[in-house]
């Protein structure tokens, strides 16, 4: 039986191994909490999960949250010129349900399943010296870093041919919420999607938090603007206070919503910021041995375009097939590199040129595909859909070329 080690016990890592697990292999993951420390934590992201990631989780019977999450039916454009008054309003109905489940809640009970089906846990933070310690001892056929945020990080190598940005493009402040009203003008849940142009956006996330259903108020601030008040830490009440402050002020009607909004819990608020990069995926240890990166430790995107829940599940997929077809093959440096190249070439690299577009003013194109899809649901419904698979934006939304080739040719159809 083959052996596998992963550090971090995210919705990569969790994933993968509990797939892992059903497969046949021995696993073990390294988790920096227990389930009860991430139930009683602050909220981690916002997870929007569309249907192709929603399906890797079923495969392997992990949509524990199915009925309980609310079905997200589609995303709702909204821009602001100037700010404060809406200039254009799109709804985009998806073809296929998305959800969004606290992370406190899944990866707690994720946990507790893994070693439910017969996984190894050990709750300890790992170093780099420990990571190098584990690997010189041979015990594992293949180790797996999964850990996106820590020192682990900084052993992978920064890929400056695909790393556009050297320095955060958005500050980011979450906040979950009981209390908001459904819109008036779409009233089915719905992502809401407001730019407020040259100074960010707000978006409004249905979601499944410890408490129950729940909406998640979400501010992406173009640095230095009159938006980006998230460079410290806030406490969580003037947090909430402050996110209503910029939606009635940028997106007065989200604020119409927001009458008996208040925090799900006293740790329902996250801000921060960090640099889009991507990374090489074979770090080379200083005894010599190699580990394999995943998901957000190698490619990290903003989460303008909410990727980053489904571009870990994508993943984790994609690892566990290279995985299982390897058979009883050494894993090694090469078969690590290529493990990568099939993940980014079926979901990386189309994810994050698109994400990496998203943060910079909206070419001409663009603004030209979204007004059509004001009046236009076929292309509305392409435009959501395309957050489920964003290789599809490569042949209509990515080149003015293909954006004139497409609505030509729904023009005439």
């Amino acid at each position: 039986m083959r052996r596998v080690l992963i550090v971090g016990a995210g919705q990569s890592g969790l994933q993968l191994g509990l797939s892992l697990l059903a497969e046949g292999y021995d696993v073990t993951i390294m988790s920096a909490r227990t389930p009860d420390e991430i139930r009683r934590g602050w909220v981690m992201s916002t997870q929007a999960m569309f249907s192709a990631a929603l399906d890797t989780e079923r495969q392997y019977g992990l949509n524990l949250w199915q009925e309980q999450s609310p079905r997200i039916e589609g995303l709702h454009v909204s821009l602001s010129a100037p700010p404060g008054q809406r200039a254009l309003r799109i709804p985009c109905p998806l073809d296929r349900y998305a959800q969004s489940t606290d992370q406190r809640l899944k990866m707690a009970a994720w946990l507790e399943l893994f070693e439910q089906r017969g996984g190894t846990v050990h709750y300890q933070g790992v170093t780099t010296a420990d990571l190098d310690g584990l690997t010189r001892l041979g015990r594992y056929d293949l180790t797996i870093v999964a850990a996106g945020k820590g020192d682990l990080v900084g052993v992978f190598d920064r890929d400056p041919q695909r790393s556009v940005y050297t320095a955060p493009q958005r500050g980011l402040a979450v906040a979950y919420v009981h209390g908001m009203t459904p819109d008036p003008l779409w009233p089915v849940p719905h992502v809401s999607f407001n730019a407020v142009p040259g100074l960010g956006e707000l978006f409004v996330i249905p979601g499944l938090t410890l408490s129950g259903p729940c909406e998640i108020l979400f501010w992406e601030a173009v640095p230095d603007g009159p938006l980006d008040l998230w460079k410290e830490r806030r406490d969580p009440a003037e947090h909430l206070k402050l996110t209503l402050e910029l939606v009635r002020q940028y997106t007065p009607w989200i604020h119409e919503r927001c009458a008996d909004v208040e925090l799900t819990d006293g740790r329902a608020t996250l801000s921060g910021r960090y640099t889009p990069t991507v990374r090489r995926p074979v770090a080379k240890l200083p005894s010599g041995g190699l580990v394999l990166g995943m998901a957000d430790v190698v490619v990290a995107n903003d989460p303008i375009t909410g990727q980053g829940s489904n571009t870990a599940a994508k993943c984790a997929s994609s690892y566990l097939g290279s995985i299982l077809e390897r058979g009883d093959q050494p894993f090694d440096g090469e078969w690590m590199t290529q493990t990568f190249e099939r993940f980014w070439e079926g979901a990386g690299q189309a994810v994050t040129a698109w994400t990496n577009a998203m943060l910079q003013p909206l070419p001409p194109h663009v603004q030209q595909i979204l007004g059509a899809a004001s009046t236009n649901p076929t292309i509305a419904r392409r435009f959501a859909n395309g957050f489920s698979d964003p290789n599809d934006f490569q042949d209509w939304f990515m080149t003015p070329d293909a954006a004139e080739r497409y609505l030509a040719l729904v023009a005439t159809s």
